[in-house]
């Protein structure tokens, strides 16, 4: 895929650790709309925990509950976070090596 000059510019300067406003703004608006996602999909799964009769979990409430967490994780990613995932860190040779080559 092909990248314009402007968007693989701004991509370098965020891996070096620049702030850019437009994604600040664009990349925790989404961790908020996933934390609202979030918030409704709680509603929905404690719905459905409270059924009158006592009933063991299937399928779609585990589903449902999956889904809490990761759009949670997701959430509270982009929003504590939002650009600065996308930073470089460095790592030590321990992590750069396949395992054949290290003495």
């Amino acid at each position: 895929m092909h990248k314009s000059p402007f968007i693989h510019s701004k991509l370098a300067s965020l891996r070096r650790g620049e702030r850019w406003w437009p994604a600040e703004i664009v990349l925790r608006a989404l961790g908020l709309a996933l934390l609202a996602g979030c918030w409704r999909l709680a509603i929905i799964a404690q719905r459905m925990a409270t059924q009158p009769a006592p009933h063991p979990a299937s399928a779609a409430d585990l589903a449902v509950c999956a889904g809490v967490v990761v759009l949670l994780c997701a959430g509270l990613m982009l929003g504590i976070e939002g650009p600065g995932l996308l930073r470089d860190v460095p790592l030590t040779d321990w992590f750069t090596h396949t395992r054949g080559s290290r003495s």
